[in-house]
């Protein structure tokens, strides 16, 4: 979207009384009609029609990361509404930004995709991914388009951040001692994929609320399964706690992708440690509503430990952190819910209340 990807062609006109699709126009036609869904900040100091963008670092140093969603494997249009895949695409990068304790600055985008897509497609994935990435105050700075085989559909993002003199968060710092926290939610994504797996018809738009919090007065078991497909179709993250997590001295952190056992492990492998999760504290926090008004018991238990695609926050702490004594900010929580131990060979690297943990998360190969 930069300018930059191959050309295909001089566009043909519309078939008549037919939406277009993408082998109906040129490279230039499909951008006119995107672009004006992106808008620049601050951080933009040239945004997409060159070969490349430009984006101030301030701090000198650039924080990348980039993940990938393919049609039938990352989501299915007969869940997920384009403008749906584009806000979900964003989320899942601007998390690994926040995980390192970074702000965002700049986003590059990449579709690939059949030349029968109809172009609507395209510009409601785009308008999805432009207002997701307005809500976390970030610019769409370029891109790439390319043409793909029949019926393969895939978009990618290439996020950028500022640490803003700050040191990186890594995955390697967690120290005995410590406790683990989370901040946002646990399962709710693989509820609702769970409830989808099930059968479950699309329940549309939830009524608004506030993202992230307690479920709302007259929550019920109808607005419980809105919420919870809702959210797997479009997660959200809090970009800030990154920050505020890295400030207040976070040894360790990453988002939860794959499953909080799975990554939770990343953690602990990387910092040469095991994490002994806390199954009253997850219990209390995670596993009541609005998991539990429409998923059996240990359905529900299993997808706040496995569940993915959540992309809430987990850092680990020094036990005595001000952030999680004086939680007065209610944007801002962070709930402990394990302890960081010394590793045992007897023993996998996450435990809970010192027991192996039936299940691991998500795998993108094994599945």
């Amino acid at each position: 979207m930069s300018g930059d990807a191959a050309g295909h062609g001089a566009g043909r006109a519309d078939r008549a009384g037919e939406e277009p699709r993408l082998r109906d126009l040129s490279e230039e036609g499909l951008l006119s009609r995107i672009f004006p869904f992106f808008t620049p900040t601050p951080d933009v100091l040239l945004g997409p029609g060159d070969d490349a963008a430009v984006v101030a670092a301030p701090s000198g140093s650039v924080v990348a990361t980039t993940d990938t969603m393919v049609l039938g494997h990352d989501w299915r249009d007969e869940w997920s509404t384009p403008a749906e895949v584009g806000a979900k695409l964003v989320t899942q990068n601007v998390a690994d930004i926040a995980a390192m304790g970074a702000r965002p600055t700049g986003l590059l985008v990449t579709l690939a995709a059949h030349g029968d897509l109809p172009a609507r497609w395209a510009e409601e994935f785009s308008r999805g991914l432009a207002e997701q990435a307005r809500w976390y105050a970030v610019p769409v700075v370029g891109g790439d388009l390319s043409g793909a085989p029949d019926g393969v559909v895939m978009v990618s993002v290439t996020a950028l951040g500022d640490l803003e003199g700050r040191d990186p968060v890594l995955r390697s710092g967690a120290r005995v001692g410590d406790v683990l926290a989370v901040h946002g939610s646990l399962g709710w994504s693989g509820a609702g994929w769970w409830l989808y797996d099930q059968g479950e018809t699309d329940p549309g738009q939830p009524e608004p609320y506030l993202r992230g919090t307690e479920p709302p007065p007259g929550w019920t078991d109808q607005s419980a399964r809105t919420v919870l497909m809702w959210y797997h179709r479009t997660p959200v993250a809090s970009v800030s706690s990154g920050v505020v997590a890295s400030t207040a001295g976070a040894t360790a952190m990453m988002d939860v992708s794959d499953g909080l056992v799975r990554d939770a492990g990343r953690i602990a492998r990387a910092s040469g440690v095991r994490i002994d999760l806390d199954r009253g504290a997850l219990e209390r926090g995670f596993v009541d509503p609005p998991i539990t008004d429409v998923l059996p018991r240990d359905v529900a238990w299993r997808q706040v430990l496995t569940g993915g695609e959540e992309h809430s926050l987990i850092a680990t702490f020094p036990a005595d952190s001000a952030l999680l004594r004086d939680q007065t900010d209610p944007d801002e929580q962070w709930s402990v819910i394990g302890r960081v131990v010394e590793a045992d060979d007897a023993l996998p690297r996450v435990t809970l209340d010192g027991e192996p943990v039936e299940g691991q998360g998500w795998d993108h190969f094994a599945g």
